[in-house]
């Protein structure tokens, strides 16, 4: 029977953490979230996921920086940030009065850096969790980082828990033979929570010029195009882990983000999608919720994990 969409239950508890709604901003997408206040209410997502922050401030890469491609973007935009500092100071007081989570992604040269960001946001106010993004594909030669492997994937994410009085939610590649492989070295590291996929490792070409169209040669794809495949590394995940996941890779519609739930993504975040239609993520919290009171589904939770496979 049909529901109206006020009555759709969409609150997500993620064990350490509970949101209004399942639909979170993808980090680097969103910038610190305040840019995006003449276009939505912040308050009607279910938390806000800000971008990347080094300890210091971070110019990022030569430009070049961003390249569309059929149904998808390849960016090199670096990490560029403002750092740990400036962020505390002026961007976190206003974020306080969003009304929705504040979660903060943590970067890092190495683990020390990644502990003393963490260490340093800890004693700030009004942060929800950190996410710990160890799989940046445009920072380092040929998309080098920790998340590559399982054993500094392990050692990154220990260090960082012992260092948090928070939650954390690791971020994981793509760009890897066997995500379970990494996701399960997360897990046993402590994570509460592990977000995939990044960006895969691309490039584009200007054949006129014989040149990289990147000023960084090489950049990570993101956008619709990536979505089957972030689909099924979700599944894979979701299937072998006790911890939650929470889905990204190509969501631009509610019917999209469904989707994620159903193969087992307990939340999502929305990110391309926010460059085409700068209230993408509030219009997909819409979406779901009419939806699911189109077919009488009382709580998006009940959808979680609910993929019939052969």
């Amino acid at each position: 029977m049909a529901l109206t969409a006020g009555s759709v239950d969409l609150t997500t508890d993620l064990g350490f953490l509970k949101l209004r709604n399942p639909v979170l901003t993808a980090s680097g997408t969103f910038g610190y979230g305040l840019e995006f206040g003449p276009y939505l209410d912040l308050a009607r997502l279910g938390g806000i996921v800000v971008k990347g922050l080094y300890y210091r401030p971070r110019g990022g890469n030569p430009p070049p920086r961003l390249v569309e491609t059929p149904s998808g973007l390849i960016n090199a935009i670096g990490l560029q940030g403002v750092g740990v500092e400036a962020f505390a100071a002026k961007v976190l007081p206003e974020l306080r009065r969003a009304g929705t989570a504040v979660v903060v992604n943590v970067c890092g040269a190495d683990d020390d850096e990644y502990a003393a960001v963490v260490e340093f946001l800890d004693r700030q106010e009004g942060i929800a969790a950190y996410e710990l993004n160890i799989s940046c594909p445009n920072v380092k030669k040929e998309g080098a980082c920790p998340a590559l492997a399982p054993r500094p994937t392990y050692d990154l994410v220990k260090r960082v828990k012992a260092a948090s009085r928070r939650p954390i939610i690791t971020k994981l590649s793509p760009n890897v033979t066997s995500i379970v492989e990494i996701a399960q070295a997360a897990a046993e590291a402590g994570t509460d929570a592990v977000a995939l996929v990044n960006t895969f490792l691309a490039m584009a070409v200007d054949l006129e010029t014989r040149r990289p169209k990147l000023g960084n040669v090489y950049g990570g794809l993101s956008g619709p195009a990536i979505k089957p495949i972030a689909l099924r590394m979700v599944h894979q995940v979701a299937s072998r882990l006790d911890v939650p996941v929470i889905g990204m890779g190509g969501i631009m519609t509610g019917v999209d983000a469904l989707e994620f739930l159903v193969a087992g993504a307990a939340a999502v975040e929305v990110g391309t999608a926010s460059f085409v239609d700068p209230d993408a993520a509030a219009r997909v919290v819409d979406e779901i919720e009419a939806w699911c009171a189109a077919r009488g589904v009382a709580a998006v939770r009940d959808l979680v994990g609910t993929l019939r496979t052969p």
